[in-house]
């Protein structure tokens, strides 16, 4: 085994378990039944951000009793860039957005800046947009002052997080509870 395998599973085997399977699984649960609430109806189109949106998605999407349709699109900032416009697309939306209602998944608001420039990506080309994240990270280092999703599952401290999504040097994104890395 090399080095950097036994770093990951140090990392798990040392982490904090900030939120419990059980306790995932009952946001989850919640999320459906607000997500539904809301959006039942709609047609709405789901978009998972890739890469962490697409645990959140394959969690979430089966608890919601609705039709509904599923894609995926990949971006990122460029550089500390904070205008919406500056996306890197590394898979841009392909359908025709023009009065659609979308949700947006992603694993995590941390920032916020991301999604933000997805969002308004996204309402420039005609969608009326709503977000979800599995876990909202407190802090006061938002795009904008008291960002949220429409839809947050947890909130969670202020630390390096992995598991339901997130990773940890690009593994642990399968874990189905929420850990931060010891000492961060």
């Amino acid at each position: 085994m090399s080095t950097d395998m036994k770093e990951v599973e140090l990392a798990m085997a040392e982490a904090d378990c900030l939120v419990s399977p059980e306790a995932v699984d009952a946001a989850l649960d919640r999320l459906a039944v607000e997500i539904t609430e809301k959006l039942a109806g709609t047609n709405p189109l789901v978009y998972a951000v890739m890469n962490g949106g697409l645990i959140l998605a394959g969690r979430l999407l089966p608890r919601l009793p609705f039709p509904l349709e599923v894609s995926y699109l990949h971006a990122s900032r460029y550089g500390h860039a904070l205008n919406g416009n500056l996306l890197d697309w590394r898979v841009r939306p392909t359908q025709n957005l023009a009065g659609r209602t979308v949700l947006v998944l992603d694993d995590i608001l941390d920032e916020g800046f991301t999604l933000k420039a997805i969002i308004e990506n996204l309402q420039g080309e005609g969608a009326k947009v709503f977000s979800a994240v599995l876990v909202h990270k407190v802090h006061d280092r938002k795009a904008i002052p008291n960002m949220r999703a429409d839809f947050s599952g947890v909130d969670v401290a202020d630390r390096f997080l992995f598991g339901c999504g997130m990773d940890y040097k690009g593994y642990w994104r399968n874990a189905p509870g929420i850990y931060a890395l010891k000492g961060h």
